[in-house]
């Protein structure tokens, strides 16, 4: 709970930084991170005391006087964190877990929503229930937001749920029930680690990217990008057990092969969608990756 509060002090770091994440919306530059967003509202004849960099020279062209853009500024903005904290993301061989960098990342959204005065809501899913906070931009809200977070994290690591298809839910439940209860335009940040992503997910990650603005967060650890080191290494998953080693160069090469391939899966359907992804490794620090356009 007081790391997540203290996270509050990054915030003048991300603002200050430009962007370098994978981004399929050209031209599309609003943010959460970029002070107020602003729609266009309609294009009619300039005027006087207009400003000029509001000319919309396209229109003026073809129409022969000149017309400028008029802009309607976004109010009450929501701003949307779906949070996976479900066993699939208690894992970690550097730094911190996956769940608890998922976990801070969705606190600096919060903490970002309520500078920019936008409403800030949260979807936690524990890999079974989900809890819906409805979006508000006031601290005790947000206060309450984090206790539900560091509660849960505590909860999955002391009672660990086992893993498999038949033991824990699919992130489309947590999306479905946000589709469903969307009353306006929204961003919505999906933080999850994606390696157990179905179908009926990404089908609700299309239908919500129709209506708002999506953000895939991949959050991964080193050991999923590189090979561990050489050596002899023992494993265990659902009762099979597999010793393994690390020396051959093929083997080293299979195991990135493995994991960029999951990772390209992901950002090519974040591609054709023409949503947003961004990769967030936990051995980093979060502020300098959590980039938005």
């Amino acid at each position: 709970m007081d790391e997540l509060v203290s996270l509050k002090k990054y915030l003048p770091y991300i603002r200050r930084r430009h962007n370098n994440i994978t981004s399929y919306q050209a031209g599309d530059i609003r943010s959460a991170f970029k002070g107020r967003g602003m729609e266009l509202e309609e294009v009619r004849a300039y005027g006087y005391g207009d400003d000029v960099r509001d000319i919309d020279w396209r229109v003026t062209a073809r129409k022969g006087d000149v017309y400028t853009k008029v802009f309607a500024e976004e109010k009450d903005r929501e701003v949307y964190a779906v949070l996976d904290l479900s066993p699939y993301m208690v894992f970690g061989t550097k730094k911190e877990l996956k769940s608890v960098s998922a976990a801070k990342l969705a606190a600096l959204l919060g903490w970002q929503s309520l500078l920019n005065k936008d409403r800030f809501g949260l979807i936690l899913f524990d890999g079974k229930n989900s809890r819906f906070f409805k979006p508000q931009n006031n601290q005790r809200n947000l206060m309450a937001i984090f206790k539900a977070i560091a509660d849960a994290s505590m909860a999955t690591l002391q009672e660990p749920t086992e893993t498999g298809e038949d033991n824990i839910s699919d992130l489309s439940v947590p999306l479905q029930f946000l589709q469903y209860n969307l009353k306006s335009k929204a961003q919505i940040f999906i933080i999850s680690n994606y390696n157990h992503i179905s179908d009926d997910t990404k089908k609700t990650v299309v239908a919500l990217n129709r209506r708002c603005r999506v953000y895939c967060v991949n959050v991964y650890d080193l050991l999923e990008e590189t090979a561990p080191e050489d050596g002899e290494y023992s494993a265990e998953y659902e009762g099979q057990k597999l010793i393994f080693n690390t020396f051959s160069p093929d083997f080293k090469k299979a195991y990135a092969e493995y994991f960029a391939e999951k990772r390209k899966n992901m950002e090519d359907f974040c591609r054709r969608l023409g949503c947003h992804y961004i990769n967030i490794r936990t051995d980093r620090p979060l502020y300098n990756q959590l980039k938005i356009l």
